[in-house]
């Protein structure tokens, strides 16, 4: 379920545009938002025609996180032990929205435009490709205003960008150009403008989309458990998983498409 307040959707084909909808507020988050993100999620991966996701944002920038405004009064509680554990408890249930996210079984690409900020790192750590704007402009922002941020980037960029880069924007806070996040490798490509980040994020889908679906999902699905288990587990998950698979359809339509000098018609079967 796509919850309005937050989002709107557009459907190409087999490509699915979640937009972040709060340009009035410079899609800003509040913690409904990440409540929002796990229905929203469960709705993607329930529809099997749907081969890509594309998170972008509507307005003069992706976000700049996380809407205090409208989150204090449930962060700061009331100072008891009790209301200290109850936002423990809180925290946990928040971070499923980016577990749903990285977990979603479909690649999900992230084309982002002037602030990602703070809780929007956390958003876009947890996609699988990461595309933006020259005007881009990324923080790790919690570590400025005394919170440890705690849904995914500690865990999820160094992983992307190395450790060394990493240590220094989390401990910092500092902003950071897209140009930098290029070479660390955070984003895989640079755009002029939104015209060109739409288009480049659209064609990327579409050579993703055009793929058999699920080999792309297998894919995905064995990185994420390499990632989390280690090299020689996952060598027995995927020999497990593709004893499973093989032959598929789509292997023999492959085959077949090849031999007949066509191009292959991919129904994930």
């Amino acid at each position: 379920m796509i919850d309005e307040r937050f989002f709107k959707v557009e459907k190409e084909e087999s490509i699915l545009w979640l937009i972040l909808d709060r340009p009035e507020m410079r899609n800003r988050m509040p913690l409904a938002f990440f409540d929002a993100l796990v229905p929203a999620f469960v709705a993607i991966d329930a529809d099997p025609e749907i081969r890509v996701v594309i998170i972008r944002a509507e307005g003069p920038c992706f976000t700049v996180g996380l809407d205090l405004a409208a989150s204090g009064t449930e962060i700061l509680g009331d100072g008891s032990a009790l209301s200290r554990e109850r936002f423990r408890r809180r925290i946990l249930e928040l971070q499923a929205s980016t577990e749903a996210v990285d977990r979603c079984r479909v690649p999900v690409i992230a084309a982002i435009h002037g602030y990602c900020i703070g809780a929007g790192i956390d958003l876009t750590s947890a996609c699988d490709i990461r595309l933006a704007t020259r005007d881009a402009v990324f923080s790790v922002r919690e570590t400025k205003i005394g919170i440890v941020a705690d849904l995914g980037t500690l865990q999820r960029l160094p992983g992307l960008i190395g450790y060394g880069h990493f240590r220094e924007l989390a401990l910092t806070g500092r902003d950071f150009t897209a140009a930098e996040a290029l070479q660390m490798g955070f984003i895989t490509h640079l755009a002029e403008d939104r015209e060109a980040l739409y288009a480049e994020a659209r064609r990327l889908a579409g050579e993703i989309a055009a793929n058999p679906p699920l080999a792309v999902q297998g894919v995905k699905d064995v990185i994420n458990y390499t990632r989390d288990h280690g090299i020689p587990q996952s060598l027995a998950y995927v020999a497990q998983k593709n004893a499973a698979a093989i032959p598929s359809e789509d292997l023999l339509e492959a085959v077949a498409a090849f031999l007949e000098k066509r191009k292959p018609q991919f129904k994930g079967r």
